[in-house]
């Protein structure tokens, strides 16, 4: 059992409250959680009006086939979303 994870930390410009900042989070893990089928959530930086960190895992029996649909969600995120990207990491464990 292969078990695949990956972190962000992007920047949302332009944000002019929280309940702004939610929304786009929201739209974002909705859409990972329904395209890749991936456990998806706000890990960090809650507090922050304009950064963000949001954590995806996803288990499967192959450390390339998790970490290929990871870097799909990813390239996902950073193209149909208006953020910037200021980090990302994906990782693999076997278990």
């Amino acid at each position: 059992m292969v078990v695949s994870m990956m972190q962000i930390i992007f920047e949302i410009p332009d944000t002019a409250n929280i309940k702004e900042k939610r929304r786009v989070i929201k739209s974002i893990i909705q859409k990972t959680r329904q395209r890749f089928r991936l456990s998806a959530a706000e890990v960090d930086l809650q507090d922050s009006l304009s950064f963000c960190q949001i954590g995806a895992a996803l288990v499967s029996n192959s450390r390339s086939h998790g970490e290929s649909v990871l870097q799909k969600a990813f390239n996902m995120i950073e193209t149909e979303n208006p953020i910037r990207i200021q980090d990302m990491k994906i990782h693999s464990e076997e278990f």
